[in-house]
């Protein structure tokens, strides 16, 4: 293992530490719960919050619109997700931390 290997190791420890800091407090941090058991690091997650993020504008919008079917906008969520984390266990682990209500709230539809 080389050096950049070992400082990103010791950065994904950093940031579950905080994670784990967080969950001492409050138990009911599923989505910190599953990125820690995963494994994922803090640039995946910032990723995957930003997709929510503009797949929750994108639902807003198409809601507004008068759309009724987001099954495309549930591809892309499954489709940017880190390859450990399966939708079904995202999708509840952020509805039980209170993540992005209405977007996990369409997408539990198609699980």
């Amino acid at each position: 293992m080389d050096i950049k290997d070992m400082m990103n190791r010791i950065k994904m420890l950093e940031y579950h530490q905080k994670l784990l800091l967080k969950l001492v407090d409050n138990k009911n941090l599923e989505f910190y719960k599953l990125i820690v058991g995963k494994s994922i690091d803090e640039k995946e997650v910032r990723g995957f919050e930003k997709t929510c993020e503009i797949l929750s504008m994108e639902l807003e919008e198409q809601k507004a619109e008068g759309f009724v079917y987001f099954h495309p906008l549930y591809n892309k969520f499954k489709d940017s997700l880190p390859e450990e984390i399966e939708p079904r266990e995202a999708i509840q682990a952020c509805l039980k931390q209170g993540l992005y209500k209405p977007l996990m709230s369409e997408f539990v539809k198609y699980l």
